[in-house]
């Protein structure tokens, strides 16, 4: 009896030791955390907002001038160079190009996520270094890719986009994102989503970011690669959808022909640089990289490549 109460006391011990072993070791972690975290906060923002900066974003004009730019000046090449382009206040506008050809890049300029190295980004017919940040950030929406999604219901991760959001326009953005197709079977506006969205797909998760975008009411909204986890006929229906936005512009970057051949202007990016820019007819005929990337994601024929020509010389 006594060896037994002994044990047991050793025991407490030892595991009264051992949790404070794990309080240090927790503690030696928080104190790691929070100089990172502190040097976050305390780091001064590189792009700062003008004293007296515009608040008012006239339209979703947008046109780069002579625009160059690298992340570091002390880069030897230019991530983009020499850009040239204008995209009219409610037009649809695709950009393809491959990997590392500056498509992300060049779309975070728009934003004033960059400043360029060289030449000047117009917004609304105004140098983005003349607005307000917060103005300027709240005209221009982007759905990215990799789509984040908060636990709770629908309605508060669609309420995201705007608080006061009533459910008529909650229900509208969801039909333009082709959300309503599966709305029903996760609940409703009121269906719990779980942490992260673990109870919707990766293409669910792509709808819902682009109807709570969309509720933003941006001048501008820029969809990165935000429908690849979408089936091309939904792909088609949400292009479609958006097509009605006429007041806001729509700039989708894609990997996929599909994606932006409907576009009134494409812009095909290469190494950085602007290869070409027209209609998907235009760009049929005249661009080889473009009509490379037809024939092998769509298989088009040499006749629709002819036809394309003809369309072009006639017109």
């Amino acid at each position: 009896g006594e060896l037994t109460g002994f044990m047991s006391y050793v025991l407490l011990i030892m595991n009264s030791l051992m949790m404070i072993s794990g309080v240090f070791l927790l503690t030696a972690r928080a104190i790691t955390s929070v100089r990172r975290i502190g040097e976050i906060l305390s780091e001064e923002p590189a792009i700062e907002s003008p004293e007296h900066g515009l608040t008012d974003v006239k339209n979703g004009a947008v046109r780069f001038e002579n625009v160059s730019f690298k992340y570091s000046q002390s880069a030897e090449e230019d991530v983009l160079e020499d850009i040239n382009l204008s995209f009219a206040p409610g037009s649809t506008v695709g950009i393809l190009g491959g990997t590392g050809s500056g498509k992300t890049t060049l779309i975070q300029l728009i934003a004033r996520l960059y400043d360029a190295t060289e030449g000047t980004v117009f917004v609304g017919e105004n140098d983005v270094r003349s607005y307000n940040l917060v103005s300027l950030r709240d005209a221009v929406s982007v759905v990215l890719q990799k789509n984040v999604l908060f636990s709770g219901t629908v309605r508060d991760n669609l309420l995201w986009g705007d608080p006061n959001a009533t459910d008529e326009e909650l229900l509208h953005a969801c039909s333009v994102a082709c959300v309503d197709e599966f709305l029903d079977r996760i609940g409703g506006l009121d269906g719990d989503l779980g942490q992260g969205g673990v109870n919707v797909s990766g293409g669910q998760k792509q709808r819902l970011c682009i109807a709570r975008a969309l509720l933003k009411k941006p001048k501008i909204i820029i969809f990165d690669d935000s429908t690849s986890a979408v089936d091309t006929a939904t792909d088609a229906k949400i292009r479609a959808g958006l097509a009605e936005l006429a007041d806001m512009t729509k700039i989708i970057i894609a990997q996929r022909v599909n994606s932006v051949m409907d576009s009134d202007q494409i812009v095909v990016l290469d190494n950085g640089r602007v290869h070409m820019t027209g209609t998907h007819t235009e760009l049929l005929a005249k661009s080889p990289i473009y009509r490379e990337l037809y024939e092998s994601q769509i298989g088009g024929s040499q006749s629709d490549i002819d036809a394309a020509g003809k369309e072009v010389s006639h017109g």
